[in-house]
Order: structure tokens, then C-alpha cells, then sequence
């Protein structure tokens, strides 16, 4: 039942990307700030807390409003303030507590509709054949050839004529897997998913995302359809071909058009897995096998999530909404750096009197204490149990005067390097789950590896021994990383974070303005320690 529930959540955030945006014309003030408290507690997971991805977008005259499961981030246009406040987002894009129902709909969905020139084209895609649930909450389906088992996008044009389109069949998907150095034994066709439907001159889009996991994937797929000439077209761009598109939105010419698309990857209780970021691409009308993509990731531009979940297109702007803030970039101009403005979500907290700090998780002997005179408050980047039983816990705190830790582990062959986001260097290392920001490695919260049925993120520790209900002692999470030395048998950092008692302080969230830096990366420069 796990298994299922997690697939759930990853459908529910694909389809609350799903066109939901909501345009108003409300006229009114900038809200007013306010301090929104963030509270853990022993009968939730321990990633809600940290769960800020963007699953709406509700856009009016004065206010873009991106909506999480928990808090609103509301951007007022006038002054370009931020207030947080407690969440808004609509019942229908919750998630669902009948899981049985959840579950039929899925494989069976109900058709939804899009307007184009007046009239309504209700869609759905599926499985063929189809599952079936089992009284158990079982999914099972008959077994077919690879040619017979197939992704099929339905459609019911404006004058009610039912039409099928096949995606693709698993025989693709296993030769998808092989182009991509992937074994095409054990592929299954993981159930599909509408993830956006925009209009945009003569053509109406779809988004289709796919389960992954356990064997099961897909293969990125397009659909474009032109009413008038009753004529369907499929782009599957290579570059990206076995990745979720989490949300599309169109710019530019009708004739030449660029489809700006949010991109993630799964695994087995990981739902949310970076892949290429913020994608720009531009089909070639005439030739679904041509055309261009480029990626725009946390590795090599301004992009301050590593997954993009909401897209919004206001005249030359685009919004992009991501676990870790907001960017506002200007799309013609995307490759220029200062065409962007972003902000990252920061979890604060005001200091009481004095504070302990530990250099690791589980450490019992406070390396250090914090005061209130030094500065009065400070960010708090990550949240663990020190007892997945009792879920006792301390915060990972930002802390510049850092700790130095050496590993007994270096630089690494990259085992996967066909799924290396652009920019990001191919070697795997202690901080491989971190990236370059111009002065230090560092590690949004939608970087972090949310997989609490498979143990949890990795992070930075001399041992990975665990003691039973006990995590390991890590010494950094999401705390910022300086190299100062490595090899191929040890890594030295420093890291800027510590540890404190969860009860000691109350966190609040806001937003603030994410800086500038434009140092060379020390692992891809040529200036790396050694």
C-alpha cells in the first residue's frame, strides 16, 4: 500500500501542474507581512515540514500568488514585497484520502476539457489494456506483446467524435531504453499522466508525464493537435527522453514556437529526483525529429530549484516556480544571467538567549553557543530525527564560523553519466547532491533526496554505521560546503552548518532575494584542491 500512496503523491503534483493557473482581477493592496510559523510534529513525516513545491499559481491584476500544499508565497507587483501566509490551495488539488478511488482514477481517468476558438476538446490518455484494481488495492493487467501494450492520448472533438492516438507502444519504450544505455529487460510502461493542456495559435498542447519506478517509465511525450486540419503531431525530444514534464507553457511565434517545460525524474519512494531543470524547447513543426532544447539547471544558470513544478507567462516574463523559491527571468533573454531575478524560500528563526550547537546529528557535546547578540536571528536548513521512532528532533542551522570534516572517500567515476543534468561536473563525490553557486556548494530544499521509505537523504558524515530507529550522524544535510581537499582515496570540507534542539526554537518562513556569485567552480576549473 506504500508503494501505491507514493505513486499518489508523485501523480498528484504532476496534475496539480496541470493548467490550474487562475487569473483574477481582483483590485487591492499589498497584503500585509506576516509571520507564518512552521510546525513539526511527531504524527507527520518528517519532509512535510520542508515540502514548499509549487502546486498552483493564481495570478491577478496586483498579486501572483504561488500556492504549496501548506503556505501561499505572494508576490506583490506595486513594491515587489513577498508575504508568506497559511496555504489557500483548492480542495481539488489536495491530496486525496480515498486512496481506492485515487487509484481507479488514475488508471481510468475521467476526460478533461480545454477551450480552443469557442469550443471545448475534452482529452484524457491511459493505459491499453487497461488495470484493474483488486479488492486488496492490487493493481494488476493482462499480459501482451510489447506492440500490443501501449500509451493512448483520447480525444472528443467539438462535435463529439471520439478519436485515439497511440504514444507509444512498450516495444518504443524498450528501444528508448537501449538508445539511452539503459537495459530494455524488466521495462514496464508506468502509468501515464496529462500534465498541462495550453493553446497557442492553431494547435492545442499536452504535457504527458509517466510513472517511474520499480521498472516501470515512459517516454517524454508531446502531443500538439491543430483543430482545423483534425491533424495530430508527436514530438519525444531525445535529450530528455525518459524525464517527467512536470508543466508546460508556450512563448513566441505560432510558427516558431518555444515550449518552456519543468523537468524531474523518479525512483522507487523518491518522487521528486532532479533532472534538467527549466527546459527550453523549440520544436521543428515540419519535423517532430528535429529541433532544439536547452537546459536550464541550478548547475549552470540562476535557477534557484533544482525541480521546476509551475510555469506562468506574463507578456516577456516567465515565472518559474520550484521547491527551493521563485525566479522571474525575461524568456527572450533567458541565456543572459541578469534577465533573471529570484528568490529562494528561507526557513528563520529568532535566537532566545543562548543556544548550543552540536558539529554532528548525534553528537551529546555542544561544540559551541550561540547568543542572541550575534545578529539576533538565523536560518534553519534542515529538520532530522534523532529517533525515526520517538522523532525527536534537531535542526541543521546556518553557521559561518563552519566546522572542517575529512572523509575517507574522494573523486569517483560517475556510474550514471547519462544523467547528469547540463553544467553539473561528471564526477561523483562526497557533495555530489550539492551545487556550485559561485562561492560555496550548496543544496536547495527540493535537492534533497525525499525518499523517508528508503532512508532518507544522504548527506555529509564520517560513517555510515546506524544504529537501529537511529540515522547516521551526519554532520551536514543542507549546510553550505567549501572544498579545501581532495583525491581519490579523501575529501576535507569545511561546512557552515550546525546542529540544535528542535525545542529551542520556533521557525517562521519568508522569502529572500538570492544572491549573485560568479567564482569558477573549483572541481571543473582547472583550481581545485589536491
Amino acid at each position: 500500500m506504500k508503494k501505491i500512496i507514493t505513486f499518489l503523491s508523485t501523480i498528484w503534483l504532476l496534475n496539480a501542474c496541470n493548467a490550474y493557473t487562475t487569473i483574477g482581477s481582483a483590485n487591492h493592496s499589498c497584503p500585509k507581512p506576516t509571520e507564518t510559523l512552521v510546525k513539526q510534529n511527531s504524527q507527520t513525516g518528517y519532509f512535510d515540514y520542508s515540502d514548499y513545491q509549487i502546486r498552483n499559481v493564481v495570478n491577478d491584476a496586483n498579486t501572483i500568488n504561488f500556492q504549496t500544499a501548506k503556505y501561499d508565497f505572494i508576490f506583490c507587483r506595486a513594491n515587489s514585497s513577498w508575504t508568506v501566509q497559511s496555504g489557500t490551495l483548492p480542495s481539488n488539488l489536495q491530496l486525496p484520502q480515498n486512496y481506492s478511488e485515487a487509484v481507479k482514477e488514475i488508471v481510468n481517468p475521467l476526460f478533461k476539457s480545454v477551450n480552443f476558438d469557442g469550443r471545448a476538446y475534452q482529452y484524457r490518455v491511459l493505459l491499453e489494456p487497461n488495470y484493474t484494481l483488486s479488492e486488496d488495492d492490487l493493481l494488476s493487467r493482462p499480459e501482451v506483446s510489447p506492440e500490443d501494450d501501449k500509451v493512448v492520448f483520447e480525444l472528443i472533438t467539438s462535435d463529439q467524435q471520439p478519436q485515439q492516438k497511440i504514444l507509444y507502444t512498450l516495444k518504443d519504450l524498450q528501444a528508448s531504453a537501449i538508445r539511452n544505455g539503459y537495459s530494455g529487460t524488466g521495462t514496464k510502461l508506468g502509468i501515464p499522466q496529462i500534465t498541462a493542456a495550453v493553446t497557442n495559435g492553431q494547435r492545442i498542447w499536452w504535457s504527458i508525464a509517466f510513472e517511474q519506478g520499480e521498472g516501470n517509465s515512459g517516454i517524454t511525450t508531446i502531443v500538439s493537435y491543430e483543430p482545423q486540419t483534425d491533424q495530430f503531431t508527436l514530438f519525444q525530444p531525445q535529450e530528455i527522453a525518459s524525464q517527467q514534464i512536470t508543466d508546460l507553457v508556450v512563448t513566441g511565434d505560432a510558427d516558431a514556437p518555444t515550449l518552456w517545460l519543468g523537468t524531474k525524474i523518479s525512483g522507487e519512494g523518491n518522487p521528486h529526483i532532479p533532472a534538467y531543470g527549466l527546459v527550453a524547447y523549440r520544436p521543428d513543426l515540419a519535423n517532430p525529429n528535429s529541433g532544439s532544447l536547452n537546459a536550464y539547471t541550478v548547475h549552470n544558470s540562476p535557477l534557484v530549484g533544482a525541480i521546476p513544478t509551475q510555469l506562468e507567462v506574463a507578456g516577456d516574463t516567465l515565472w518559474v516556480g520550484t521547491g527551493n523559491g521563485v525566479c522571474q527571468l525575461q524568456w527572450q533573454a533567458a541565456e543572459n544571467p541578469d534577465r533573471w531575478l529570484c528568490w529562494r524560500f528561507a526557513l528563520m528563526a529568532k535566537l532566545p538567549a543562548e543556544v548550543p550547537i552540536y558539529r554532528g546529528l548525534l553528537e551529546k557535546t555542544p561544540a559551541a553557543t550561540l547568543s542572541n547578540t550575534q545578529g539576533g536571528e538565523i536560518e534553519i536548513l534542515w529538520s532530522h530525527p534523532l529517533d525515526y521512532e520517538t522523532r525527536q528532533s534537531r535542526y541543521e542551522v546556518r553557521y559561518e564560523p563552519g566546522f572542517i570534516v575529512t572523509l575517507n572517500e574522494g573523486v569517483r567515476t560517475e556510474q550514471f553519466p547519462q544523467l547528469i543534468p547540463p553544467g553539473k561536473p561528471a564526477i561523483d563525490w562526497a557533495g555530489s547532491e550539492w551545487h556550485w553557486q559561485g562561492d560555496r556548494f550548496v543544496r536547495g530544499w527540493d535537492e534533497v533526496a525525499q525518499n523517508e521509505f528508503g532512508g532518507g537523504p544522504r548527506g555529509i558524515t564520517t560513517s555510515m554505521i546506524v544504529e537501529p530507529n537511529r540515522p547516521s550522524n551526519f554532520n551536514a544535510v543542507r549546510g553550505d560546503l567549501e572544498l579545501i581537499e581532495i583525491s581519490e582515496n579523501a575529501t576535507t570540507l569545511k561546512y557552515y552548518s550546525g546542529w540544535v534542539e528542535e525545542n529551542l526554537l520556533n521557525p517562521y518562513l519568508t522569502v529572500v532575494p538570492q544572491a549573485k556569485q560568479t567564482q569558477p567552480n573549483p572541481l571543473t576549473s582547472g583550481t581545485s584542491p589536491n
